[in-house]
This record gives structure tokens, C-alpha cells and sequence, in this order.
């Protein structure tokens, strides 16, 4: 079977919005140097396959993550798609700087639901943190560009063990205070389940915060990643993070193995009747192609299945 048999549900979403990773989040964690012309392939490709969100890089140190060290050039060289969306990832003002050098009209941001991932990750506390992101959205906001925020470790951390929601809830609203227009709640090392997930958002809402400002970024390690998905639907999510192929994980928390892949994401949401834009026979090619760059199989289960009919 190339497509799903579909069979619409209650209470879902007529429409899910994908936040694509891959070529960002998705990248990072390779060892080995993915050449620029790769990168800027694999973005047009995503394009193709009819994803409007992509986040393309970061301006992170290259000295912490080398393998985006050419986030300049590849934005440089690039295609870009009307109507596309191409944010980037911004760690402080200096990247900041940089995004507004090459034209950047949207950013996220990426902060901590702990203080021990926090002090690994940005080498501050929470409160710190946020501190050092005030003036980076600001100063993106004056300048007309849209800011969204990630918070890791929201349903556990390797160091301190379960998260509790009020401590996400409270690091996830100080966030959107500044004025982010969107939250991504990431289990960065994929320890959720359903229940966590709709405790977790239910708790959000409790503060005044909906499900319309709220995405989710879920790591398959334990297997959970697209029933957590089902269950932020149910709750009002629309808007999901997910990698090109299953490829990603995080270079500060090495308990973390790949993101939610998108292929089987759109295989869920299509046997549902979720409307998602994405052709998923051209998107599995995709992975295929990227799986051959980085000389390895696409964990991606739908990836899988395709390749072999």
C-alpha cells in the first residue's frame, strides 16, 4: 500500500500544520560534515513535498555544534519557495545579529524545563536564560520578525528524572510572555506517554495558555512518539515538529535518539483524514536520498515499507 485506508476519528483536528526539522535539528547530531550543496538540496526537496515549515539552521557557536557552522552560506545559497516558511534558530543576540544579516523574517528559541539541562545546554540557569532571550525577542520583534519558542525536557530530564508539569508550565509561560507566539513542548529524550501529554497540556490551559499556542516535538526512543502525538491532537494541538526520515537527536543529552519522523506522522494523520499538504510518496523519497548521503537506512518505519513495494 502506497497510502493509508482512511478512516476520519472525532475530535481531532481537520488539519495539522508539520514544523519540519530535519535539515536543522535533524543534521546537528551528525558526525560527520554534511556538505552545504546536501543541505540546501534536502531543503528544496522538503519544499517539494509540500512542507510550508522549515526550519533550515542555526546560528548556534560552531564550536557547540560544527555541523551548522555554515548556517551563513546555506542560507545564502538556498531556494527559497513563496509562501514557505524558513525559520532559524538563534541561541543569543549574536546570532540574532546574523539572522537579521541575512534576511531572516522568523527564529525560534530554545530553552530548559530543567536547570541541569539548562546549565549543560546554555551554561546559565532557567532564570538566566530567559534573561538572555529578553532582548533577543525584542529586538526580533521591533524588527518584524516572528519568535517561537522551544522549552526541552518537558516530561524528563536524564539527571533530575520525571519533570513536573507546573515546572514546564511555569518556564513554558515565561516564555511566551516575552512574546513568542508559539510554544513547542520537546521530550527531548522521548520518555512521555499520552497520559503525561494531556496532563501536561490540560495544566497549560489551567494557566490561561490553549492549545492554540502550543506544538509538540516528540522523540521516539521509547516508542511513544506518535501515540503522544495522537493524544495532543485529541487535546487541540495542530501544529507538530517532526524530521525528514526520523534522523535527529540532541548533542547534550545522549539518552536522545531520533525525532518523530515525518513520513510516519503523515501516514497517522492521513489514515485520519488530517489534511497535512504533503505528498508522502515524494517525501519518503526524500529520506531515501538523505539516508544515502549519510550512508545509513532511514529509521523511519514508513520510509521502510515504502522503499520495499
Amino acid at each position: 500500500m502506497r497510502v493509508p485506508y482512511e478512516v476520519p476519528a472525532d475530535g481531532l483536528p481537520e488539519r495539522v500544520t508539520i514544523y519540519e526539522v530535519s535539515p536543522r535539528d535533524g543534521l546537528q547530531n551528525e558526525s560527520a560534515v554534511v556538505p552545504v550543496e546536501v543541505k540546501a538540496e534536502l531543503i528544496a526537496r522538503l519544499a517539494e513535498a509540500g512542507l510550508t515549515t522549515i526550519e533550515a539552521t542555526s546560528f548556534v557557536h560552531p564550536r557547540w555544534v560544527p555541523q551548522l557552522a555554515d548556517a551563513g552560506e546555506l542560507l545564502t545559497r538556498m531556494p527559497r519557495v513563496p509562501g514557505v516558511r524558513y525559520p532559524v534558530l538563534v541561541p543569543n543576540e549574536r546570532g540574532l545579529d546574523r539572522a537579521l544579516e541575512h534576511g531572516v523574517t522568523e527564529i525560534a528559541i530554545f530553552g530548559s524545563a530543567t536547570e541541569t539541562f539548562a546549565q549543560r545546554n546554555l551554561n546559565r540557569s532557567v532564570a538566566g536564560s530567559i534573561e538572555m532571550f529578553a532582548p533577543v525577542v525584542s529586538r526580533a520583534l521591533q524588527e518584524g520578525i516572528k519568535v517561537r519558542a522551544y522549552v526541552s525536557m518537558c516530561f524528563g530530564d536524564p539527571w533530575e528524572g520525571p519533570t513536573p508539569p507546573a515546572q514546564v508550565v511555569d518556564v513554558g509561560a515565561r516564555l511566551l510572555d516575552l512574546g513568542c507566539y508559539e510554544l513547542s513542548l520537546g521530550d527531548t529524550i522521548g520518555v512521555g506517554t499520552p497520559g503525561h501529554v494531556a496532563a501536561l497540556i490540560a495544566a497549560f490551559d489551567a494557566r490561561g495558555i490553549g492549545a492554540g499556542r502550543l506544538a509538540v516535538h516528540f522523540h521516539d526512543t521509547y516508542g511513544q512518539a506518535l501515540a503522544n502525538t495522537l493524544a495532543a491532537l485529541t487535546a487541540g494541538v495542530t501544529v507538530v515538529d517532526a524530521s525528514a526520515g526520523g534522523i535527529g537527536g540532541c548533542p547534550y543529552a545522549q539518552s536522545a535518539t531520533g525525532n518523530l519522523a515525518t513520513e510516519d506522522l503523515v501516514w497517522m494523520l492521513h489514515g485520519l483524514g488530517i489534511e497535512t499538504g504533503v505528498d508522502l510518496g515524494s517525501l519518503a523519497a526524500t529520506s531515501v536520498w538523505v539516508a544515502e548521503r549519510l550512508g545509513r537506512p532511514s529509521p523511519s518505519r514508513v520510509v521502510q515499507a515504502l522503499a520495499k513495494e
